[in-house]
């Protein structure tokens, strides 16, 4: 592989103008496509199969008036003052007979005659019905709501909106976002000590991500997406992107420390080595992401497929645009000798030596820190994130807060029985879901039900059910299983009982993805296994590696349990309220950390494998590994953990603990596991590592990642064709 690298490196230099002319169109026709004709992204979290997402189908076929998103209009009057009051009941009929009147409403509920008011008057709801689905629900109609509801806030009242149709949409791109990028450029150039060789992984990754993010806005037009999925490959996309740049420019330079090396063959060598190290450490990434669709969870696997082509279009900008560039600066970056190179690492060098002289020591403390991070991560509850999780001045939340203090707290997890009585005689229906409603409001953890409601033909009814606990609550996990329990009675009545709503809904994802976790978790560790021994033609390298990955995933894992579930840090962290991890949180912080934990460790091991190779001494591989490249191993990780930790302040609660469990996981696995564990092992392990059973070493593929095949090194005087080439920017 080196040396088709090689070879294409150079092709590279030389074609560069070409090759930045063919990535700049592609960015202009993809960006075209992405702004002109993207498609609507969607908030929901739907999964065939499950039960609630079966009763929302059959709502949709049979009683479609029930399955329109719904905006909840929650009023509340001042302290001591009551809706009831003559000014406050005139100014809210006339706001709810304007909200009528709003395009695509079907039906605005009284709640005078619906009873939807607190018992001491002074907090009330409205339910708006929409014709639309709450996906399909315009903005326009969203703002002709809230300019309906005027006249009710020029009364007095404090007028607030809930429900399935306001969901808020996912903003990208806030002041804390882009401190992240700032604090990546920061580190780029006090890495590489040069603000020009700084600034080109940042141009070359956002060329990338902006392919790749524009890109997903245009297949959001033919494909079903969420926002999330736009969120994560930008995340993901500038990441590695500027981490996978950053590992050939730092290559191209160190090498461009001896005065006696051409720029084209540094640039077509740095190609083959570390170029050669990216490709593979991006296919990882890539298989990773793609595994999502083990899942058999739709939006799951477009968010893994949306991210793994943002992460093969790093790649290629790394091995094509990226060398391309470098040879238009040609000798600008050549590092000044002003330090030798052993001063540049002298760090490294010293933290290798440390690590690898007391082994055992380091391997004990390191593993019993991460497995005491890792702890709070055995008490795990998985969920969607409610209208609790939103910023607090946010009108979801505040619409939260009302509706627990007006009519408890379990009112916001409100869940619906959906009973589907085609099959019961007409004459028996009324009496099965009078006997329905009642065993219902015979569970112990059920503060109230509501009568049926049923659809034109009496074939489908509806009977909403307040639960006594919240929606986060693990009560109320117990009462929705209990509540299905109720089933077999329908079933021999002729019908079918479906138990549905947000809470149900966010429920059944969870427990679908946490039925998946182990075989995805299985599939994971297998490629590491296979991917590494390919890699290093070594078993205990690829065994060390999963091992340690593991330790990074529970270690990341337990801290966001401890974050976001137990509560800890909320203030520091801007997180409204403590809930569930959000239930596909694990699956993709797996795949996600999986393939950067093993970008760490091939660029980190290759360059021991490379120097065992050229030595046969195992003890010094490991220490000129660490010590060559440390820096920019470390400079690579500092990046990851600024990108993702800028998402930690976004106001959507996903990408929130999105962006901690990565940003801490990535820190976790590049400064405890393959900084300081994997050394430590290592020198555990001496000669053994890079061994192969003699059957195996026959039938393993022969990837050459180290450049070991590569053609001897041609000084620079003797290509004074290829340094005319590369020093002249613009020609060719």
């Amino acid at each position: 592989m080196a040396s088709r690298l090689y070879t294409w490196g150079r092709w590279a230099v030389r074609r560069r103008g070409r090759v930045l002319a063919v990535w700049l169109l592609l960015l202009a026709v993809v960006g075209g496509l992405g702004i002109t004709l993207h498609g609507k992204v969607s908030t929901e979290f739907s999964v065939p199969g499950i039960e609630s997402q079966k009763a929302q189908e059959l709502l949709k076929e049979k009683f479609p008036a029930a399955a329109g998103g719904v905006a909840r209009v929650v009023f509340a009057a001042p302290e001591g003052d009551t809706l009831s009051d003559s000014k406050a009941d005139a100014a809210l009929t006339a706001s709810l007979k304007k909200a009528a009147e709003v395009p695509g409403v079907v039906n605005v509920s009284d709640p005078a005659g619906t009873g939807t008011v607190s018992r001491d008057g002074r907090i009330g709801y409205s339910d708006v019905m929409f014709r639309q689905a709450a996906d399909s629900v315009p903005q326009t109609s969203k703002d002709a709501l809230s300019d309906a509801m005027e006249q009710a806030r020029d009364a007095g009242l404090e007028v607030e909106f809930g429900g399935s149709a306001m969901q808020p949409q996912t903003e990208v791109g806030g002041p804390a976002e882009i401190v992240g990028v700032v604090i990546a450029f920061a580190v780029l150039a006090l890495a590489l000590g040069s603000l020009i060789a700084a600034g080109l992984p940042l141009l070359t990754a956002v060329v990338g991500v902006a392919i790749g993010v524009l890109g997903v806005q245009f297949v959001s037009r033919f494909v079903e997406m969420t926002s999330t999925a736009t969120v994560l490959a930008l995340m993901i996309g500038l990441a590695v992107g500027i981490d996978y740049a950053l590992f050939i420019l730092s290559r191209h330079r160190e090498q461009l420390a001896d005065p006696d090396m051409d720029v084209e063959d540094s640039i077509a060598r740095a190609v083959a080595t570390a170029g050669g190290a990216v490709v593979f450490a991006g296919a990882t990434v890539i298989i990773a992401l793609s595994a999502l669709a083990v899942t058999g969870i739709p939006f799951l696997t477009i968010m893994g497929l949306a991210a793994a082509v943002t992460v093969l279009l790093a790649v290629l900008i790394a091995i094509s645009l990226v060398p391309a560039v470098l040879g238009m600066f040609g000798e600008r970056l050549r590092p000044r000798p002003r330090r030798s190179e052993r001063a540049a690492g002298s760090w490294a060098l010293g933290w290798a030596r440390l690590v690898t002289g007391k082994p055992v020591i380091v391997l004990l403390v390191g593993v019993v820190g991460l497995l005491a991070l890792a702890l709070p991560a055995r008490d795990l509850r998985l969920g969607l994130p409610g209208y609790a999780s939103q910023p607090v001045e946010s009108t979801q939340h505040k619409s939260y807060d009302l509706l627990s203090e007006g009519f408890g707290v379990g009112f916001n997890a409100t869940v619906t029985a959906v009973v589907d009585t085609g099959g019961i005689p007409a004459a028996d229906r009324t009496e099965t879901l009078t006997r329905l409603r009642t065993s219902l409001a015979g569970d112990p953890g059920v503060a109230a039900v509501a009568k049926p409601v049923t659809n034109p033909d009496g074939s489908l009814a509806i009977v909403a059910v307040v639960p006594k606990t919240g929606p986060d609550a693990q009560a109320t996990t117990d009462l929705v299983h209990r509540l299905r329990d109720n089933a077999p009675s329908i079933d021999k009545a002729g019908g079918t009982l479906y138990i549905a709503g947000a809470t149900a809904a966010a429920i059944d994802v969870a427990g679908k993805l946490s039925n998946a976790l182990p075989l995805f978790i299985a599939i994971i560790v297998i490629l590491a296994l296979i991917l590494l021994t390919i890699a290093f033609r070594s078993l205990l390298v690829p065994v060390k590696a999963a091992l340690g990955f593991l330790l990074s995933v529970a270690a990341s894992l337990g801290a966001t349990v401890w974050v976001f579930q137990n509560g800890h840090l909320n203030g520091v962290l801007d997180i409204p309220s403590a809930g569930p991890v959000t239930s596909f949180l694990p699956v993709l912080l797996i795949g996600v950390l999986f393939g950067l934990a093993m970008d760490y460790e091939v660029f980190l091991v290759s360059r021991m494998r490379e120097h065992y190779e050229r030595t046969g001494s195992a003890s010094e591989a490991i220490v000129h590994g660490v010590a060559r490249s440390g820096r920019v191993v470390s400079a690579a990780a500092l990046i990851m953990v600024a990108v993702f930790g800028g998402f930690v302040f976004n106001h959507d609660p996903i990408i929130k603990s999105i962006g901690f469990a990565l940003s801490f996981g990535v820190l976790v696995d590049a400064f405890v596991v393959r900084m300081t564990l994997v050394p430590a092992v290592m020198a555990l392990i001496g000669r053994r590592a890079w061994g192969l059973p003699g059957w195996l070493d026959r039938v393993t593929p022969d990837v050459d990642i180290e450049g070991a095949k590569l053609p001897r090194r041609a000084p620079a005087g003797q290509e004074d064709e290829h340094r005319e080439a590369v020093g002249a920017p613009g020609s060719r």
